[in-house]
């Protein structure tokens, strides 16, 4: 059996000149241990850096999905006890979560309550007219059902107009009434959503105020504490989803708290959680803000993947974070992975800041499937850890991309270097059986299995890519996760790709991700005007009140006034067209010349964006539409030392490489069969390296079977750089 991943990645590094001494509890005696551990369908990834001397290592655990926390603190047990260190060493933990964003998935949202103004009550119910991938052969589309029910709506007197002026005053009898009626009916979870109350909030307060006194077991989430921005029904939504998972994450973080301090003696250990926007946020203040982890996990991978592709020296990369319950993807551009503030999680449109994931049921647990018309499916319905993949020999029955692959020899007869042994012949046994009902050979149904889940992963590829105007053969492709980097070759092949890179430790790069990631929030309020009839004194008042609010959250955070970083956007657009784009709006004074040159901005990413601009056309008006502040805390972060060299000048060839284990059956290709095929034990590797399909490479956490035809070069930082043998160049 061989140990949990051990390996000096790098010293910690200051990120420029400043150290965030408030990040991060600093002991007097002792060594500084940072933990992140990032909770998924099938595993637990936990890595942890000793701060002392740089060292960084990494682990998995089984996930609890009946109490996540259990997992959870087995992976800090085990983390500590590979490193030889107690509690007593924990400076902090940084927490990928998926509380938030199952709850929404698995559409299992308790009863809701809703409160707003008078004449809106179907405000839910008239929605959005976008139709969810066109029309396709049905003749009308029904509306998913409403989050709340109609009969838990209650409506208050009162009207603000667009700029915040009291046009009718708030009902404080309306508001009482709507008060007693949720609590008589023990409707203990309310959103509160009046209109225009981005441009004023002192309705709402006052509501809140009224929850408070007269039902004040209710949870509650107003509106202009969530989202300050316009847009009543993506507002009221992105409320009304906050409060539906607010108590589920506060009974979540209390639940770790409460373990954490048990496992440090009560000493307490800064938590913080990882938010969909790319920032981090303390755990005590995650319970107030809950929307903004709904994709905790994907946001922390495609976070470590931007970093470690900028140092591989890659600018347009693609990533694919394969778990065993789902795949996550997305697109990194100059070293940053691109925000949106248009997503959805499941059938829930979200419009907080989050990180353009778009995710496709096909992790290494996905089930394979038999249609009513007798055609083979995979997922999105998965095994997940429990009982999980037929050859886990936890009682699971539905053949999954996991047995295909160990059928199929490209994973070992085992998971985590030996911890996990797999039932090799009950899983070919329950493939035998599918294939049987399909007419197919046992390898042709197991090969049949995998290029469905390749198919459905490039199709999300191409979502992020194409889909937005990129041409995907100039990226390359960044995977990680357990099953991240399985179906790799064959994803360069569907989709043309420049290549593919594979970072040290893929399996846990998303956890390695929440070491790398500042303290983050964001601010937004809604401010339309005209760009040639901007009332700048207004635009200036709007800045410096969310700049105020950002820079309170850092100092809550613990972060020094100097070491702030606050960060100034504006979405602008043409007068007449629905949706904005978002450009930089620098830190000087608001003047003419800092307005017209974030409206130069405009112009030049609408031009990159969509392929022309109005700059030089006078009838066609910009439009300022909201102003938006980012305050930023800064971190420290594990820098990563190049991997040795070889002594040999001439990199070795495949025979002469150390990592070589021995050699294995696998096949690649039904109509080729089995190929004996060298297996090479990543660690042994060094920069340097090269090789040539078929192999496979394996280690601790992952393993990656490089396909006949392709080429594999391991770079000074320790990646595989894979490409296809007659695009070698491209990729170098």
């Amino acid at each position: 059996m061989w140990p949990s991943n051990r390996v000096v990645v790098g010293m910690i590094c200051q990120r420029g000149s400043r150290h965030a001494t408030g990040w991060i509890m600093r002991m007097t005696d002792g060594r500084r241990i940072r933990v992140g551990i990032d909770t998924g369908g099938t595993f637990t990834d936990v890595v942890a850096v000793d701060e002392g001397t740089g060292e960084v290592v990494t682990t998995k655990t089984p996930s609890t999905p009946g109490n996540p926390a259990d997992g959870f603190i087995t992976g800090i047990e085990k983390i500590l006890g590979v490193m030889g260190a107690s509690g007593s060493d924990l400076a902090a933990v940084s927490h990928g979560t998926t509380v938030a964003t199952n709850k929404l998935l698995e559409g299992k949202v308790e009863r809701l309550g809703f409160i707003t103004t008078e004449g809106y009550e179907l405000m839910l119910e008239i929605a959005r007219q976008a139709v969810p991938d066109g029309y396709g052969n049905s003749y009308f589309w029904v509306k998913p059902p409403r989050i709340v029910p109609a009969d838990a709506v209650r409506t208050v007197r009162g009207r603000l107009d667009v700029t915040g002026a009291e046009v009718r005053p708030f009902s404080e009898d309306d508001a009482v009434a709507a008060a007693r009626f949720f609590r008589e009916r023990d409707i203990t979870t309310i959103g509160v959503c009046f209109l225009h109350s981005y441009a004023n909030d002192a309705h709402e307060l006052a509501m809140s105020e009224v929850l408070r006194r007269e039902h004040p077991e209710a949870v509650v989430s107003i509106s202009s504490e969530v989202l300050r921005e316009y847009r009543e029904y993506e507002r009221a939504m992105t409320t009304l989803v906050d409060a539906a998972v607010k108590p589920d994450v506060s009974r979540y973080v209390t639940n770790i708290h409460e373990r954490l301090d048990g496992f440090t003696g009560g000493r307490p250990v800064p938590f913080y959680v990882m938010k969909s926007n790319g920032g981090v946020l303390s755990a005590d203040e995650v319970v107030h803000q809950p929307i903004t982890t709904v994709l905790s996990g994907p946001a922390a991978g495609a976070l470590g993947a931007a970093l470690v592709a900028e140092r591989a020296g890659f600018d347009r990369v693609l990533t694919c974070d394969g778990g065993g319950t789902s795949t996550d993807v997305s697109v990194v551009l100059g070293g940053e992975p691109t925000l949106t503030t248009e997503g959805s999680v499941g059938a829930y449109p979200s419009k907080i800041p989050m990180i353009d994931v778009v995710t496709v049921g096909a992790g290494g647990g996905s089930v394979a499937w038999v249609s009513p018309e007798g055609t083979l499916k995979v997922g999105p319905h998965s095994a997940g850890a429990d009982p999980g993949p037929i050859c886990y020999g936890r009682g699971g029955t539905d053949p999954t991309i996991t047995d295909a692959h160990v059928v199929l020899g490209r994973i070992p007869p085992h998971l985590l270097g030996g911890e996990i042994p797999l039932d090799v012949d009950a899983a070919r046994a329950g493939l035998t059986e599918l294939a049987g009902r399909l007419g197919l050979e046992l390898e042709r149904c197991a090969a049949g299995i995998l290029e469905i889940s390749a198919w459905n992963q490039a199709n999300a590829l191409r979502q992020v890519s194409v889909k937005r105007g990129l041409d995907v053969r100039d990226f390359v492709l960044a995977t990680f996760g357990g099953s991240g980097s399985l179906l790799a070759c064959r994803l360069v092949d569907v989709l043309g790709l420049a290549g593919v890179l594979v970072p040290l430790d893929p399996g846990n790069l998303s956890a390695f991700g929440l070491l790398t990631v500042d303290v983050r929030n964001d601010y937004v309020q809604t401010h339309v005007a005209r760009h040639d009839g901007l009332d700048l004194a207004s635009v200036a008042d709007v800045l410096t009140s969310l700049t105020g609010r950002a820079a309170a959250a850092l100092d809550a955070e613990g972060f020094a006034a100097e070491q702030h970083e606050l960060v100034r956007t504006a979405d602008l657009r043409y007068f007449g067209q629905a949706y904005e784009v978002r450009v930089p709006a620098g830190a000087g004074e608001a003047d003419a010349a800092w307005a017209d040159e974030v409206a130069g901005r405009f112009h030049d990413e609408h031009r990159r964006l969509y392929g022309y601009d109005f700059r030089d056309d006078p009838s066609q008006h910009v439009e300022w539409v909201n102003l938006r502040v980012t305050g930023v805390g800064p971190i420290t972060r594990p820098e990563p030392r190049p991997l040795p060299t070889r002594d040999d000048v001439t990199p070795p060839t495949m025979q002469a490489v150390p990592g070589r284990t021995g050699v294995r059956p696998v096949c690649f290709d039904p109509g080729d069969g089995y190929l004996d095929t060298p297996v090479l034990w990543r660690p042994d590797l060094r920069a340097g390296d090269t090789f040539t399909g078929p192999a496979v490479v394996e280690e601790f956490g992952s393993t990656v079977p490089v396909h006949p035809g392709f080429a594999v070069r391991v770079d000074t930082w320790g990646n595989l750089v894979i490409t296809r043998v007659d695009r070698q160049e491209d990729a170098r």
